[in-house]
C-alpha cells in the first residue's frame, strides 16, 4: 500500500506544499483531509492549516461555490449570530494554532470580511469537530462520502 505522502500527491494531481500529515480519513482509510506546515519548504508562508485532499469532497465544494455558495455562506454568516459567532471562533483557534502567521480560516486576515474559500472552511470542520459554519456547508455535499467506494484510485 502507497504511503500518504504519495496517496495525497495522485488525490491533487500534484506534490503536496508544506504538508505535515493526514488529519482526516474518509471511510474508506484514504486521506481527505491534510494538515499543512505554516511555512512551505521554501520557506514561504502556507496559509491554510487544512486542506481538503479527498476527490469527491474537492469536486463537491467546487460545485457549491460556483452555485454561489462563498456569497451566501457570507452572507448567513453576517446576518445569523450563531454562524458569525462560530466563524469567530475558528478564526481564534486557526489563529491558536499557528500564531507565527496570525491568520483565520483560509487565511483570513483579522478583521477580513466574508469567506473565501468553501473548501477549507469544510476541511477546517472536519478536522475540528463543532465548527458549526464548516458544518453547515458540508451538510450541502450529499452523500458526503462516496457510497459505492473510495474515489482515490489505490495501486
Amino acid at each position: 500500500m502507497e504511503d500518504d505522502l504519495a496517496l495525497v500527491e495522485r488525490q491533487l494531481g500534484r506534490p503536496p506544499r508544506a504538508f505535515r500529515r493526514v488529519a482526516v480519513r474518509c471511510p474508506y482509510g484514504q486521506p481527505a483531509v491534510t494538515e499543512q506546515r505554516p511555512f512551505d519548504e521554501s520557506g514561504e508562508p502556507f496559509p491554510t492549516t487544512y486542506w481538503l485532499t479527498c476527490p469527491h469532497l474537492v469536486a463537491a465544494l467546487a460545485r457549491v461555490e460556483a452555485a454561489g455558495g462563498v456569497e451566501r455562506w457570507t452572507k448567513a454568516a453576517e446576518e445569523d449570530p450563531e454562524l458569525a459567532e462560530s466563524l469567530r471562533r475558528a478564526h481564534e483557534e486557526q489563529r491558536a494554532l499557528r500564531p507565527e502567521l496570525d491568520l483565520g480560516v483560509a487565511g483570513a486576515r483579522p478583521g477580513a470580511g466574508g469567506l473565501k474559500c468553501l473548501h477549507a472552511h469544510a476541511a477546517f470542520a472536519l478536522a475540528r469537530p463543532g465548527y458549526l459554519l464548516g458544518e453547515r456547508v458540508l451538510a450541502e455535499v450529499e452523500p458526503l462520502w462516496p457510497p459505492s467506494g473510495c474515489c482515490t484510485a489505490i495501486d
